[in-house]
């Protein structure tokens, strides 16, 4: 069956593969044309002055973008850590933070204040409001009245769906509202929360009018290679509060030391478009698999793609276990363990989270999570090279077959 499935998935194969093609030549141009090499997998420790590679890391990764600058480093723990540092950087007591695509991602909420939390961006007398969206598109409306009523620092835009059974941000849609909001308040600073999105398009969002873009290393830039670590890129004066922030004022950027990570780093970066070309392949061979079985799938497997991430809605709580279980078994690291729900630091619901992989918590290698509630959804996202993706999808179906059987 799954055979027969993956033939009806050619077409959107090869529409996956010209992405991959263009994002990897973009990526071979901005090595040669920063002169990469050999020197700059040297390491650092201590302060970090003077780190050559890093310094390269963070120019290769600004001409990907095509931003003004960068920073990139390890001392960012993941991609809420950078987001957190990176709200904390452009807000100041007074200022309001705007989310226009409801409200984000779990891990924020103590950050922002919707969760009570001392050292939250609340507890700096910084205001939160948030825009839901209509239709999985954005309130225009909405936008328009806050934006010409109120005083707003930063608006922040998530393009990924997080645990919300919304769709994902194309760069079309991006694109539209950055031009919106940029004809009303040109001064507003637009904030795109960028984690799992990277390279499934031709083009990233500073390319359509944000001024700063954050993303974590563990996802698809890391290329399932790089150890840890997370970006920001954007314009050049915010990136130096960004870069004060998560060191100190007056030192910024000159410190950070690499730790043996550069080499890592841009090897990750090189092989990204690929793997995500193999993530996207999994997840349109999933969305395809499962909607043939009758169960409820986000994106549908022919659709326009924003991220790596496919929903599956179980509406039932065994069948999410099933299929996360499914998925660890499938896994080269810790197969032989069986995850459960649980209370996860930073979330509000008990998640199951199945990850078997080489680096802790590394989405794109192949990872699947959900929290334990309706409807169900498992968020499946990763798998470093595709046959391993199907591999995956055939084991989570034997568990679901076999949960059936002795749920029978």
């Amino acid at each position: 069956m799954i055979d027969e499935m993956e033939k009806e998935c050619l077409e959107q194969f090869k529409l996956i593969d010209d992405i991959c093609f263009c994002n990897s030549e973009k990526v071979l141009k901005a090595f040669q044309e920063n002169s990469v090499s050999e020197t700059h997998f040297n390491s650092t420790t201590g302060y970090g002055y003077n780190d050559a590679g890093r310094d390269v890391i963070e120019k290769v990764f600004a001409k990907v973008f095509k931003a003004e600058d960068a920073i990139v480093r390890n001392q960012f723990i993941s991609g809420s850590h950078a987001l957190s540092v990176t709200l904390f950087a452009l807000l100041r007591p007074n200022d309001t933070l705007l989310s226009i695509t409801g409200k984000p991602y779990d891990t924020l909420d103590e950050v922002i204040g919707i969760v009570d939390n001392s050292s939250s961006l609340k507890s700096f007398n910084v205001k939160y409001e948030q825009i839901d969206l209509i239709d999985n598109d954005f309130d225009y409306k909405k936008i328009e009245d806050v934006l010409k009523n109120k005083k707003i620092k930063v608006i922040e835009i998530q393009r990924s769906k997080g645990y919300s059974t919304r769709k994902s941000i194309t760069i079309d849609k991006l694109e539209k509202v950055i031009k919106f909001i940029k004809n009303i308040d040109s001064k507003v600073i637009i904030m795109i929360d960028n984690c799992y999105c990277e390279f499934v398009s031709t083009k990233e969002p500073i390319e359509v009018g944000a001024d700063i873009v954050v993303g974590s290393l563990i996802k698809n830039l890391g290329g399932g290679i790089a150890p840890n670590g997370a970006y920001v890129v954007g314009k050049k004066d915010l990136i130096n509060l960004v870069g004060e922030r998560l060191s100190l004022p007056g030192e910024g950027k000159e410190v950070g030391p690499s730790l043996g990570i550069n080499k890592y780093l841009l090897q990750g970066l090189f092989f990204a478009p690929s793997v995500v070309a193999s993530s996207l392949k999994t997840a349109v061979l999933a969305s395809k698999v499962f909607e043939n079985l009758g169960y409820d799938v986000e994106p549908k497997y022919n659709e326009e793609r924003a991220d790596i991430v496919q929903n599956i809605i179980f509406h039932n709580e065994d069948k999410l276990i099933k299929f996360c279980q499914g998925i660890q078994a499938a896994s080269p690291i810790d197969s032989y363990v069986e995850p459960i729900p649980w209370d996860m630091p930073g979330y509000q619901d008990k998640v199951i989270m199945a990850a078997g992989t080489f680096t802790q918590g590394s989405s794109i290698e192949l990872s699947c999570d959900g929290p334990i509630r309706e409807p169900y959804i498992a968020y499946l996202q990763g798998s470093l090279m595709y046959p391993y993706g199907k591999l995956a999808i055939m084991k989570a179906l034997e568990y679901i077959k076999r949960g059936c059987h002795e749920m029978k």
